[in-house]
């Protein structure tokens, strides 16, 4: 951390910042010289019932990783490999699906079925698939692809019909609500748009994942524990074999980014509560897949490294084509004070030497920080497609 610029000594301090012991006048907390900066607050300044919050630097060591995370055991983890996804044969019995993780015990089962193993691996495989890509390449557009996003538009112009009303709450909206009940109501003819006939009981499973992944109406919030479900959901789809690996790609640059786009609108316009957020020490507050499929898009190029989402000119002429950029810029826009800051843990990130250990990283992040977190996955909802082993 940068000494104030009126703090005349020249010193090299090589020791974390401790507390003050005397308040009394304005001292370096490391030499004792005089700063024009009060010190940080002292232990007897707080009650027992009310200990002090923890102090931190402006800018924390360069870990890759949020405090209070088992750091070590996700650096040492394998890296997610890419699965294809099992096709169900028909007939096939679809069941409404259900909650079941509720403990860290459950979490481990769930973590070493098939199940997990075969989530992560569509994760992975659609990573893959958008890898040296910019959006506007040219891919295989199936029909499907093409009425799913088209439904993804017609929920973008419902806030257009569903303006947010005056309201004393900075945050939550209230009338997201409205939207998301019009939301629930036409979900299954919405499904209608693109299941084919001998898919239509599916409804009954795959209804609750779409519903379930644009945010909570009660608690007017959203985070990666939703944007999993949207990802479940088209994972059921994949299982149904409505969409393919030739799809891939287009899921990702087509529908993932209508999503996105979404969820921007709806995050922004119903100022949307972050999730189970983990403030300034969270990759993003509402999102983790973007970040993942976008690194994925940058690994190899030429002229873009991890440093460059410092570069204010790369933001704004590439983040059209890039996701990671585009998360970038879009941070950066809601967001005020220094990057380094209100974003330590992508600040450190962009030391990442290249493309492909930020992707491998995200990877193993998202199983340990979202997959393997019970406040998360507690909503996670199984049925015959994603079964609880």
């Amino acid at each position: 951390m940068e000494e104030p610029q009126d703090h005349n000594h020249n010193h090299n301090h090589h020791d974390p910042p401790k507390f003050s012991t005397s308040p009394l006048s304005p001292t370096c907390v490391n030499c004792g010289g005089p700063c024009s900066f009060p010190p940080p607050p002292t232990q007897s300044q707080w009650s027992e019932t009310s200990p002090p919050p923890a102090y931190r630097p402006i800018r924390s060591p360069a870990i890759n990783l949020p405090p209070h995370t088992n750091s070590q055991a996700i650096i040492l983890a394998p890296v997610p490999q890419s699965q294809k996804v099992p096709i169900i044969s028909l007939p096939h019995s679809f069941q409404s699906p259900s909650k079941k993780i509720q403990s860290p015990d459950d979490i481990r089962k769930f973590i070493n079925s098939d199940s997990s193993k075969q989530f992560l691996g569509f994760v992975v495989a659609l990573s893959e698939s958008i890898r040296t890509h910019k959006i506007s390449d040219s891919c295989h557009e199936s029909i499907t692809l093409k009425k799913i996003v088209s439904v993804i538009e017609g929920l973008i112009n419902w806030i257009e019909e569903i303006p947010p009303v005056q309201q004393s709450s900075r945050y939550g909206n209230i009338s997201y609500r409205t939207w998301h009940n019009r939301l629930v109501e036409s979900s299954e003819n919405l499904m209608l748009q693109f299941l084919p006939d001998n898919l239509k009981s599916s409804m009954v499973e795959i209804v609750p994942y779409f519903t379930d992944s644009f945010g909570n109406s009660s608690r007017i919030d959203y985070g990666t524990g939703h944007e999993t479900n949207f990802a479940a959901w088209l994972y059921c789809l994949a299982r149904m074999g409505i969409i393919e690996e030739v799809d891939y790609q287009a899921i990702v640059s087509r529908v993932f980014v209508k999503y996105i786009e979404l969820m921007r609108k709806l995050q922004s316009v119903y100022n949307l509560e972050p999730a189970g957020s983990h403030g300034v020490w969270g990759l993003d507050d509402y999102h983790f897949l973007p970040f993942i499929f976008g690194s994925s898009q940058l690994i190899d190029h030429k002229y873009m490294k991890p440093k460059s989402i410092h570069n204010e000119d790369i933001l704004e002429n590439f983040s059209n084509e890039y996701m990671y950029l585009s998360c970038i810029l879009f941070i950066k826009k809601v967001k005020k004070g220094l990057f380094a800051e209100h974003s330590p843990l992508l600040d450190d990130i962009s030391g990442v030497p290249n493309w492909k250990k930020v992707n491998s990283g995200l990877l193993k992040m998202y199983r340990a920080e979202v997959l393997e977190k019970v406040p998360i996955m507690q909503h996670f909802l199984f049925g015959s497609l994603i079964q609880w082993e």
